[in-house]
Order: structure tokens, then C-alpha cells, then sequence
């Protein structure tokens, strides 16, 4: 048990100690009532009322109409929040045009949790790195379409009857249910089509919606389905890994010796080189994904008597998501490290920002990457709940379920070949902001192809499983004290997060059948987005000469253990998670305040399996093509009570004031307790996990002062401290694996988790207003001040995630046929993680994007949405002087017909 007093403590004894001074009790629920709005300014007043009437911390968004959120994807319209901050990525994937995760006040998308109706949902992803090296708690909101949402919830201060693991708050989306309609037929469905201008392609887009309900409003079914296609063209310079500082081994500073006349050098040490960083790898790079989004729910009500509800529903949600990625690069990893620039570069801070190389006979100045995959995602669960109200009362909530998430690599068809031989290379570095200007000479071409290799035909899977069940109760109070009703309850939860790579296929004489196939060009645009100087006219294999070369040319081994098998153990791990958790929480009202106190005990068991690569086979359980491994297991056990107090002050008929004081905890990400270690044998770095980690707690202080100054008015302003015990930070650490090329045991650079505290102070303020009877505005701007007690390699202190300025803008028209609305969000630069060995950061960035709505008839509406029509530029970076990515992906448009009955 961990317990110790902080200011923490003082502060709900204080609340404690003021709730006894109350005269009378009031109901505290506050549960969305089952009255439909419609339209933005329903949307907008039902948001802000459930807000007001909440007593504790909580943004609420309420669709529009059914199947209608304000943006068309669920975490673009989180990110409109005080607080909220959106990424379109979850590991190394780099920038795209849609929100994927969503974090709160500053701190990275694992410290946030998101919630289905009140419980967890199974979820991984379909990029690769993130199904197996990195894997964290986020929930993928791409596989969450935002016609199912009827409203989402954001609770930022923490209240004991709520799940524990979001440290820094939870998102809750709440989905609809038969008996909450007013008809008792309701039929929907919209049919439309998505334009992406950068992928110059028009996809269709579906959903449908029936729900039924019996005069008796005594039992009801609905059910929604969906199903979305959209092409993504993605165009871009990247810098793989960054730029890396040559080292005293390195050929280029040490000196090349003449094996012919000892003492002597066929090229001359260079120790004035020692240190200055050079980029690894400059490409120019293409991605192309055809994502397919298919899935529904149905849910069932039944009201047997008055006082019982029971539920069941079930959900599932899959995407399609094959991609290719082509890279086409600069190969500074490989000729940079044994050979000089000529006189004449530039060196600024240690940094070598422009370089000529003449070329050299038998040097390859070019390696190309082309990158096939096809991967999916999918997202499931299953649902029973019951709802009885005992008495007067009492009244008591069950629920079990189970969820499942699952995302799959079956087959990478890969490429890589060096090109440029003898051509020479140069390039120019402009800083952060600015793309590199790069070149390499030779003959570019296939016929100029020196040299083939293949990597990754190997099956990568990721299996994400809960089973749970809760029971809550609540008993209210009527007798007119202070004290209104007790909130107690218990939730049992059993999840297992697995990475796996049994099977794959050993390459045969692929490049013979490969080598003058089916060939494409870039797009002749390509880049223009993006500027700088670099190479275009770029030719790539098709997808499907690349996939059949290799699969007509490859031995599939299927779950082969032995030497000569492809088992990949060090892509494998598990973790096992038992979760207990019970609560009480005490819920308080006068004349004019209310409040809670509570505790939530949390009692988690993790159980997590590894490998760790040896060189005596007498220490090796397993072994196969990818080297010896040896079994660990590790088991860690973690209980504490998290407490918790939120007090609403009603100062005035329009003037609220609340104060809120907590204890939350989130544990590690699953990659990061279970990972076996990584290693790239290009740069020699990787990454790894490490099963000592400890929960991060954290000790969080909110105020906020609301002024809801007229209907759908509100002025807001508040403030919050979060202090980290035990944050994730990341190290380099030195260890030994396996490597493809050598087979053998060779050191590599491994960035590993670590704990360290940190902190997180910030500002919030929020400003709606209506203007007339049909416009409106609205604003908000978060700053986050975040720190840790850990220094990275490049002398900061930044946590992940935290941009210490975020802020929105917006507008809306609407009357009762014309609806416009139109938005505008900044987020200002953070720390991503580490990049091989290099912290690297995401910089500015802001999208605009507006709506078109237009009501035509009671039973039909159209409207036209636009996502980043300022077209933005993603910007990712090392430091001040060292660029690695950026990301151009055009604009996409919206069309819909929305039909109802």
C-alpha cells in the first residue's frame, strides 16, 4: 500500500470539513437526459447545460443530430476543447490528415483515457511499429466513426466512481440507445462521398441507422452500420533517424589503414570530424494507403418492469489499411561514414549544414526503399448491463463484457536497392523550419540498380483482450441533510495485451524476377506542398509486381522453431494485467454548492513474458533465423487508494466556481514494461522495454471559475497543477542483439523507458457567445508549462506531448435551413519521443476547417464538410538546426445526403 500525506490530503480534508456546514441535499446525477437536439445551436446549449449542471470538471460535446458530430471525425472534434490536444499518430508513421489520438493538458495520448459508454474498448493499430515495438494505452480513434457518437464527455478532474487510468482525465463517448428516441420507428442513412485533392480520388462514404421501440417504450432495438472508403496520398522529405554524430571508430575519423604498408593510410584520419553530426538518410518520400472502414453495432433494451433495464449491445469496427511507402534516399549512413566532404562545408553548432562529396568509384550514394504492406485494424466488443432501482432510494448498476482489438501485418513486400554509384552527393540544411536541399548523382535509374536486398516478409500481430464486470450502487438521501447519496461500487477486469511474429517467408532470387516488372513514376506535382530542393522524377515498382516477386520467390515458414526458422521471438511479448478496483464516494449539496469526496482502492497484477537475446546456446530456450532467445518472466504488483474531491460553488444565478483535488494513476504502456529489445542494423539503434517500471501518480489541483452570461453563453477561466510521480521518460542504453547482417551479437544503442517525475502547470480559458438569433462565436486557449526531472540528449527537460500553447477559433451561422460553421486550431511544438538516439519534436502546426449544411426537406439535409483547407504542412524536427520530416496531405471535402423517416 502506498500512502503519504501532501498538500493533496489538506486540500480534501478542507472540503471535507466544509460539506459539514451544509443545510439541505439535492440529486447529483448527472447522466444525459434522453431529449434529442438537433442542429448547432442545440448542440451547443445541450453541451454547455450538462457541463453546468456537472459537479466536477467536464467538457461535453453533443452531436448535432443523430449520426452528426460538429466535426466529421470524433477526435478533430475533441480537439475544438479547452485542454484537448489531437496527433495523427501513434509511433514513427509521421503525420496524416486525420486525428488518430487524443491527450489532455499537455502530456502524451498514453496518460488519457478513453472510454466506451462508461467502459474500456480493445484497440490497436494497422501500422506495424505499433503493433509490436510500440504499443501504448491510447485508443486508436480511427476506428471509431463518428456517426455512432451521440455524445462525448471529457472529464478532467476525477471523481472515485470513475475508472481509474487516465492520470490526466478520461474520454468517455456515450452511443445511443433504442428506448432514448421519441418515435417509435426511426430510419436514417447517408450517402455520400469523400474528395481528397492530394490523392485525386472521390470514395464513397455510408451509414444507416433503424431503431424500433414498442408503444409500451418497454423494449427497443437499433441498429447502425457503416461503411467508408478514402484514398490518403502523403508526399514528403524524411529524415530517418535524423542527423547522427560521427564517431572516433568511424573510418572517416580514425582513418582508413593500408593493409599493404603497416603505419600507413589509404585515406588520412580526420579527427577534426569527430562529433559533427551529418544527416543519415535524406529522402524523398511517397505514401499511398486505400483505408476501408466497415462495421456497426446493435443494441438491445428491455424493460420487463418499471424499475429494471437490461442491455446488451455489441459493436465492431475494421479497417483496411494496405499502404505503400517509398523512400528514395541520400544514403549518409553508409558513404558519410567513411569519407570526407570536400573543403568547403559548413559547420554551425556542431552541426555540418552543407557538404559537397565528389564521387568515388564502387560508392553507392542512393538507397531506395519501397515498402508494401497490407495491414489491418479492428476494434470489437460485447456488452450485458443491467439497471435496477432496488427502491426509492437505491438503486444498483451492473455491467460485464468483453472487447477485443486486433491489428495485422500478414506480409510485407519490401525492396531495397542502391542506386548512384560513383555519383557523389551534397546537400544543404536550411534549419528546423525548411525542407533540405539534397542531390545525389549517377545513374538513378533501375538499370542503375547496384545491389538488391528484402527484409520483413514476416507475419507482425497485435492482440488486445479485456474481460470485465463492475457493479455500482448509489443510495440516496432524503432527509434534507448534507449528506445526498452514497456512490460505492466494485470492477474486476482481466487484460492481455500480446505481440507476435511466428512465421514468415526466407527470400529467394527475387531480384531475377522483380528486375524489369511493371514500374511507376511520382506524381508529377509531387512535393509541391512541401518545397525545397530535392529529387522527384522518381520511378518505383508497382505494388503488385513487388508483391508477387516476392511471394512467387520466398519459402514460407509457418511456425518453424528451430535454426533455420522464422519465429520471430524478439518481436514477441505479452502482458497480463488483473485489475481490482472498489470505491465509495460521498456526494454532498447545500443551498448554493454540491460536491463529492471519495476513495477508489486499485489492486492491478501484471504477469509480463519476454526474451532476451543470448550467445550461448546453453542459455537459449528458442532460437531461429533471427538468433537465440532466452524466456523471462516477470511479475510486478501495484495497490494504492486514490483519492479524490471535486466542490461546485453556485456564487450567482450565472457564476460557478468549482475546486477540485485528486490522485490518479496510469501504468505503462505495454511496450514499454514488455518490449523484447529492437536494433535497426543500418544505424545500430533500436528500442526496448523494461518491466520495472512503476504506475505514473499523479497529484492534480484544478480551479475554474464559469460565467454563463446569457443562453448558449459562457466566459470561463481556470487553472491546473499536475505533479507527476514516476513519469515515462526514455534513456539510451547500450545492449546486445542480434544482427541479420553478422549473425552475431553486436551492441546497439537501445532507447528504454525509465521512470522520472515531472510536472504539469497550466492556464485554461473559454469564451461562447451567440450573436443575434442565428450567429454565434467561440474561443479558447490552453497553456501548459510541462517539465521533467529528466534531461535528454539534447539538454531539455520538455515532457512528451506537451505544446505550451494550443487555442481555437470559430464561427457559426444557422436557421432553419442554412447551417455554416467554421473553425481554425493551433497547437504549438512538443516532444514526440526519441528517434533512434535523438529526442525529436513535432513542430507548429493549425487546420481550418468549416461545414455546409442545408435542410431541404423535413426528410432530407446535404451538407459539405472541408478538413484542412489551409492545406498544413506537418513539421517534425531534432533541434533548431536539424530537420526530419515533413508532411504534406492535401485537403479533403465531404458530401453528404442525409436521409430520415
Amino acid at each position: 500500500m502506498n500512502t503519504r500525506k501532501t498538500l493533496l490530503s489538506a486540500a480534501i480534508v478542507s472540503c471535507l470539513a466544509f460539506s459539514a456546514h451544509a443545510q439541505q441535499a439535492a440529486p447529483t446525477a448527472t447522466d444525459l437526459d434522453t431529449v434529442q437536439v438537433t442542429g448547432i445551436r442545440g448542440s451547443m446549449e445541450k453541451s454547455l447545460d450538462t457541463k453546468r449542471d456537472a459537479n466536477a470538471r467536464l467538457e461535453v460535446v453533443t452531436a448535432e443530430d443523430v449520426g452528426k458530430l460538429p466535426a466529421h471525425n470524433v477526435a478533430d472534434t475533441l480537439q475544438r476543447l479547452p485542454g484537448v490536444n489531437i496527433s495523427s499518430s501513434s509511433a514513427d508513421e509521421g503525420g496524416f490528415d486525420e486525428a488518430d489520438r487524443v491527450s489532455l493538458r499537455g502530456t502524451s495520448p498514453s496518460l488519457t483515457q478513453t472510454l466506451i459508454n462508461g467502459h474500456s474498448v480493445g484497440s490497436a493499430d494497422w501500422f506495424v511499429l505499433s503493433q509490436g515495438n510500440n504499443v501504448g494505452r491510447s485508443v486508436s480513434y480511427s476506428l471509431l466513426p463518428s456517426e455512432l457518437v451521440s455524445s462525448v464527455e471529457v472529464n478532467k478532474s476525477s471523481q472515485a466512481k470513475l475508472q481509474d487510468g487516465g492520470t490526466t482525465g478520461t474520454v468517455n463517448i456515450i452511443t445511443r440507445t433504442p428506448l432514448q428516441f421519441a418515435k417509435q420507428f426511426t430510419a436514417e442513412a447517408s450517402v455520400g462521398a469523400v474528395r481528397s485533392d492530394q490523392a485525386d480520388s472521390t470514395d464513397p462514404q455510408y451509414s444507416a441507422l433503424f431503431n424500433y421501440k414498442n408503444d409500451a417504450n418497454t423494449f427497443g432495438v437499433l441498429v447502425q452500420g457503416f461503411y467508408q472508403e478514402r484514398e490518403l496520398r502523403r508526399e514528403a522529405q524524411e529524415i530517418p533517424g535524423g542527423f547522427f554524430a560521427l564517431k572516433a571508430t568511424d573510418p572517416v575519423v580514425a582513418g582508413i589503414p593500408d593493409p599493404a604498408n603497416p603505419g600507413q593510410f589509404l585515406q588520412a584520419p580526420r579527427p577534426d570530424l569527430e562529433g559533427l553530426s551529418i544527416p543519415g538518410l535524406l529522402g524523398s518520400t511517397l505514401f499511398e494507403q486505400t483505408r476501408k472502414r466497415k462495421g456497426g453495432m446493435v443494441t438491445l433494451q428491455w424493460k420487463p418492469i418499471d424499475t429494471l433495464t437490461l442491455g446488451l449491445s455489441g459493436f465492431t469496427s475494421e479497417l483496411e489499411a494496405n499502404n505503400y511507402n517509398r523512400n528514395f534516399m541520400m544514403f549518409g549512413s553508409g558513404f558519410g561514414r567513411s569519407q570526407a566532404p570536400d573543403p568547403g562545408y559548413t559547420v554551425v553548432d556542431g552541426v555540418i549544414t552543407n557538404a559537397t562529396y565528389t564521387g568515388v568509384p564502387g560508392t553507392n550514394y542512393g538507397v531506395y526503399d519501397m515498402i508494401y504492406r497490407e495491414a489491418t485494424a479492428k476494434s470489437s466488443y460485447v456488452t450485458f448491463d443491467a439497471d435496477w432501482q432496488i427502491n426509492d432510494n437505491l438503486n444498483a448498476k451492473f455491467q460485464a463484457g468483453t472487447t477485443k482489438g486486433t491489428g495485422e501485418t500478414p506480409r510485407q513486400f519490401i525492396a531495397e536497392v542502391t542506386v548512384g554509384q560513383g555519383g557523389g552527393a551534397s546537400y544543404a540544411s536550411h534549419g528546423a523550419g525548411s525542407p533540405v536541399d539534397w542531390n545525389i548523382g549517377g545513374d538513378l535509374s533501375e538499370a542503375g540498380v547496384t545491389s538488391f536486398g528484402t527484409w520483413g516478409n514476416q507475419l507482425v500481430k497485435a492482440e488486445d483482450k479485456e474481460d470485465w464486470a463492475s457493479v455500482d450502487f448509489n443510495q440516496y438521501f432524503s432527509d434534507g441533510g448534507a449528506l445526498s447519496s452514497i456512490d460505492f461500487g466494485l470492477r474486476f477486469a482481466d487484460h492481455e495485451r500480446e505481440a507476435l511474429s511466428p512465421e514468415g517467408a526466407s527470400p529467394g532470387d527475387i531480384w531475377s524476377a522483380l528486375r524489369g516488372s511493371a514500374t511507376g513514376q511520382y506524381p508529377g506535382n509531387f512535393a509541391s506542398g512541401v518545397g525545397g530542393t530535392f529529387p522527384r522524377n522518381i520511378w518505383y515498382y508497382t505494388p503488385d509486381a513487388l508483391k508477387n516477386a516476392i511471394i512467387n520467390n520466398s519459402t514460407w515458414l509457418a511456425g518453424n522453431d528451430g535454426p533455420d526458422g522464422r519465429h520471430n521471438y524478439g518481436a514477441e511479448w505479452k502482458v497480463k494485467e488483473k485489475n481490482f478496483a472498489g470505491y465509495v464516494q460521498a456526494n454532498f449539496a447545500g443551498d448554493w454548492w454540491s460536491g463529492n469526496l471519495g476513495l477508489r482502492y486499485v489492486n492491478i497484477k501484471q504477469d509480463i513474458d519476454t526474451y532476451l537475446a543470448v550467445s550461448d546456446p546453453a542459455r537459449a530456450d528458442v532460437r531461429s533465423l533471427f538468433g537465440m532467445w532466452q524466456r523471462q518472466a516477470f511479475e510486478n504488483k501495484h495497490d494504492r487508494v486514490l483519492p479524490s474531491a471535486n466542490i461546485k460553488f453556485d456564487l450567482d444565478d450565472d457564476l460557478v466556481l468549482r475546486v477540485a483535488a485528486s490522485q490518479t494513476q496510469t501504468l505503462p504502456d505495454y511496450s514499454a514494461l514488455g518490449a523484447s529489445s529492437w536494433g535497426s542494423d543500418l544505424n545500430k539503434t533500436g528500442g526496448g522495454g523494461n518491466p520495472d517500471l512503476k504506475p505514473t501518480l499523479s497529484s492534480n489541483l484544478d480551479a475554474n471559475l464559469e460565467w454563463y452570461f446569457m443562453p448558449r453563453g459562457l466566459v470561463s477561466v481556470g487553472a491546473y497543477h499536475m505533479r507527476l510521480k514516476d513519469y515515462i521518460a526514455f534513456d539510451v542504453v547500450q545492449r546486445q542483439l542480434f544482427s541479420e547482417l553478422t549473425n552475431q551479437l553486436e551492441t546497439y544503442d537501445i532507447s528504454t523507458p525509465i521512470n522520472a517525475d515531472g510536472q504539469v502547470t497550466g492556464v485554461e480559458v473559454a469564451y461562447e457567445q451567440p450573436i443575434g438569433e442565428y450567429f454565434g462565436v467561440n474561443a479558447n486557449y490552453t497553456y501548459a508549462n510541462g517539465k521533467t526531472d529528466h534531461t535528454w540528449a539534447d539538454g531539455s527537460n520538455n515532457l512528451l506531448g506537451t505544446s505550451k500553447n494550443t487555442y481555437n477559433v470559430g464561427a457559426y451561422f444557422e436557421n432553419e435551413r442554412f447551417g455554416a460553421r467554421v473553425s481554425y486550431t493551433r497547437r504549438s511544438s512538443f516532444l514526440i519521443s526519441l528517434s533512434g538516439t535523438n529526442p525529436y519534436y513535432q513542430d507548429d502546426f493549425g487546420t481550418l476547417s468549416a461545414s455546409l449544411s442545408y435542410k431541404a426537406t423535413d426528410w432530407l439535409s446535404i451538407s459539405l464538410d472541408g478538413l484542412n483547407l489551409n492545406n498544413p504542412t506537418y513539421k517534425y524536427y531534432q533541434s533548431a538546426l536539424i530537420p526530419t520530416s515533413f508532411y504534406s496531405n492535401g485537403r479533403q471535402y465531404y458530401l453528404n445526403f442525409r436521409f430520415k423517416y
